[in-house]
């Protein structure tokens, strides 16, 4: 609908629930409990309300709202007042649309304040170089570098074939919006829309992910991955047997490796297994040959760059000691199998990089791309990038400060960062009893999101193996419930960056009372200057204060 014709829709004062408009002499009845829909400023522009002089987008601002209008009817929108029985419907704007929130709402400022900034793809930015390195590995792909970080639970959870209980779905650990929709918690939402699109056989996805988390140097609400997937069509082929003699001359046209790589495993077995009602035998094997020597190659490129960026810096490299040694691993994602990590040895300890395997066939067959057969694989940016440059805190990557961005430039070698300053660390600690209602809850200490440190083939959820019972989709944990994740939090919406690192040191049970007792070490430091002690002081009381209102918690 448009200003220049159609139903002009009045203020309407019916009985809480409905309201109506006459359009060429028929009534239609909505009920905006159930049609309330994503209110984006471009289709408000231009609508008028009867006896109001500002166009749609500015009465949104006096508490209207847009609901869509079933598809039989001709009106193609409406605005209503919003009356007083519907105090509590609210907006929130991202990416310039804005969603109605609801109980599941738990995007807070700190990190709305953060969305957009795209530091994979900021010039010079250590990410952005660590992104063009592993993508210069595959030139004929397709990038996906600016993808809306804003999706659906069906694009982020349900597409991909999380189970309905899976503890990522968890309040605890997402950012909702709203019930229907989220900021991503990995690239892998994209996938199932990438495929679909079919641009390329070849393709990878970088973006900013958002995952409610520990604090600690190697942890951030906001960070970044990379996914890759490639594949072939089998329909392109006379037979089974000339797809598989396709894939196999691919695999020996890439470049060998100096590596030494420990791959102990057969390609499939019981507790890594084929998808016999998808894929042969044969072709397992060939698309697993070709995923491992692709990755083998970009972890040479990398750590080869590292090594000489150690060199430069007047350290000791890896190739001075021994080779380059690799190992793959077995593991399980939700939406590849086989599936493995890759490991490398790394100054003396097995560093996880990267997940990968072969395509869950039933993920292709919802992209409307059920002949096709391949590869994905997903990686942590900021985890590449600590250990090519040498960066010891993951907040460094936020900062605007010049000490620290001028030391990286994409047109000259890689070299290590250089400490500008290190200033003093202000420990505290905050005592306190849980709400008796709450005492024999476990808090999680170890959440999905931190309990392993390689991603998903795609980029994806970790999967381990949850310690609680993850409430669903359907029920959302109440808000006034505590999680370890509520301080983290709380910490980082008042702290910023200054709080460095939040550590459990000490959990008890009293035996009679059976109250539960918990105690928190919250390290703060800033990046750019000494902290006083008032400062600290200040920030701590304020974050205790605010435990204290939102759980009821009982300071000691």
């Amino acid at each position: 609908m448009s200003s220049s014709g159609g139903c002009v829709w009045p203020y309407l004062k019916e009985k809480p629930g409905t309201a109506g408009c006459s359009e060429g002499g028929r009534r239609i009845s909505l009920n905006y409990h159930f049609l309330i829909g994503t209110v984006d400023s471009h289709s408000l522009r231009g609508i008028r309300i009867s006896g109001g002089k500002e166009d749609g987008e500015a009465q949104l601002r006096r508490k209207c709202l847009f609901l869509g209008v079933a598809r039989n009817h001709q009106a193609a929108g409406t605005l209503l007042h919003l009356e007083s029985h519907l105090p509590a419907i609210r907006l929130q704007s991202i990416d310039g649309k804005s969603y109605p929130t609801d109980s599941w709402t738990n995007v807070p400022q700190n990190i709305l304040s953060q969305y957009g900034r795209k530091l994979h793809v900021q010039p010079n930015h250590p990410l952005s170089i660590t992104r063009q390195l592993i993508a210069s590995r595959f030139p004929h792909f397709k990038n996906y570098d600016a993808l809306l970080g804003v999706v659906t639970v069906e694009q982020n959870f349900d597409s991909l074939g999380f189970t309905p209980d899976h503890p990522g779905r968890n309040r605890t650990d997402t950012y909702y919006i709203n019930q229907s929709t989220l900021l991503r918690t990995h690239t892998s939402a994209h996938e199932v829309d990438v495929f679909r699109a079919n641009e390329s056989p070849g393709y990878t996805i970088s973006a900013d992910v958002y995952r409610r988390d520990a604090v600690d140097k190697s942890h951030y609400p906001i960070f970044h991955q990379m996914e890759g997937a490639l594949t072939w069509d089998r329909n392109a082929f006379a037979s089974k047997e000339a797809c598989i003699e396709q894939i196999t001359h691919d695999f020996e046209a890439l470049p060998k490796h100096p590596l030494v790589v420990e791959d102990p495993n057969p390609t499939y077995q019981p507790s890594n297994p084929l998808q016999t009602q998808y894929h042969s035998p044969e072709e397992a094997e060939i698309v697993a040959k070709h995923l491992k020597r692709s990755l083998e190659d970009m972890v040479v490129t990398i750590f080869t760059e590292a090594d000489k960026a150690l060199a430069a810096a007047g350290h000791s490299t890896q190739g001075q000691d021994e080779p380059l040694k690799v190992r793959w691993v077995e593991a399980f994602f939700p939406h590849t199998s086989p599936s493995w990590e890759l490991e490398v040895w790394w100054q003396g300890d097995w560093l996880e990089v990267l997940g990968c395997g072969v395509i869950d066939q039933p993920l292709l067959v919802r992209a409307d791309q059920p002949s096709r057969i391949g590869w994905a694989f997903g990686l942590g940016l900021e985890r590449l990038a600590m250990l090519l440059f040498g960066i010891p805190d993951i907040r460094l990557f936020w900062s605007t400060d010049p000490r620290f961005l001028s030391q990286f430039d994409e047109s000259k070698p890689i070299r290590r960062f250089q400490p500008f300053s290190k200033h003093p660390a202000a420990p505290r600690d905050v005592s306190f009893w849980l709400p008796a209602s709450t005492a024999g809850k476990p808090i999680i200490t170890n959440t999905p999101a931190t309990a392993s440190t390689a991603p998903s083939p795609a980029g994806g959820q970790p999967t381990e193996p949850s310690t609680t019972t993850p409430s669903s989709s359907s029920d959302p944990q109440p808000p006034t419930a505590f999680h370890e994740n509520d301080l983290m939090e709380i910490a980082r919406n008042i702290a910023g960056d200054s709080v460095e690192d939040i550590k459990l040191i000490d959990d008890f049970t009293h035996p009679k009372k059976q109250r539960r007792s918990l105690c928190y070490r919250l390290t703060y430091r800033s990046l750019e200057r000494t902290m006083t002690t008032e400062e600290a002081n200040s920030l701590h009381e304020r974050i205790t204060g605010e435990l204290v209102e939102r759980f009821g918690v009982e300071i000691r």
